[in-house]
């Protein structure tokens, strides 16, 4: 992917659309001495007058970033809620600094234990003020198995569902454990069919963003 150089607020909308021809970005930050403006969307520049000023659609501009210091696993979150393929980071101070690309982060989850160990995937949910991920660590742990990752895969009607990824050579006992301390499993697996369709799901996507 070709550098997405921030916009100024007084380049021309014909100028942004050539930068956007010149890249593989959905996205190009909009940055005014050093603050991120906004971002523009290529699909947005195809529809503005191409003889005005990005200064004159700020008020379309999308509204997303990270922190420097964000974890990568929220970080895949906000590119998820921005619906981009480039992701702005900040500083403490609110200065841009530069940005992420989505490829980059798919890679890096991808080389995670979470998906490149063997092991079992169980999907469990509690309530939300009842559920601690050191009960779940304590829970794995107490049946001999080993916690290799785990995450907040849904929340709903005060409801936190979560997908968590252990090495052990069976489940049952971690599933029953589970059920004991009053959490709803929805699903547990031996042969880790889950990871692997995270993976193909993952490989699908950096093919797609490498058309």
């Amino acid at each position: 992917m070709n550098d997405c150089l921030p916009l100024l607020p007084n380049y021309s909308v014909a100028m942004a659309g050539e930068m956007f021809a010149l890249s593989t970005c959905t996205h190009i930050p909009v940055v005014d001495n050093d603050k991120l403006l906004g971002l523009i969307s290529e699909e947005d520049v195809e529809g503005f007058d191409k003889d005005k000023k990005v200064n004159d659609y700020l008020y379309l501009l999308d509204h997303f970033f990270v922190r420097k210091r964000t974890v990568w696993l929220d970080v895949l979150e906000a590119f998820a809620a921005g619906n981009s393929n480039i992701m702005p980071v900040l500083d403490q101070d609110g200065n841009y600094l530069g940005y992420y690309e989505l490829l980059d982060m798919i890679g890096l989850f991808r080389e995670t234990p979470f998906l490149s160990e063997q092991g079992g995937v169980v999907i469990v949910e509690k309530g939300m003020s009842d559920y601690s991920f050191s009960e779940i660590s304590q829970i794995v742990e107490s049946n001999n198995g080993r916690l290799l990752g785990a995450f907040i895969s849904d929340m709903h009607d005060d409801i936190t569902q979560v997908t968590v990824k252990v090495s052990s050579s069976g489940l049952d006992d971690i599933i029953q454990t589970f059920r004991r301390y009053s959490y709803n499993v929805i699903s547990g697996n031996e042969d880790d069919s889950y990871v692997e369709e995270l993976k193909r799901r993952s490989e699908y996507l950096n093919r797609y963003l490498n058309i």
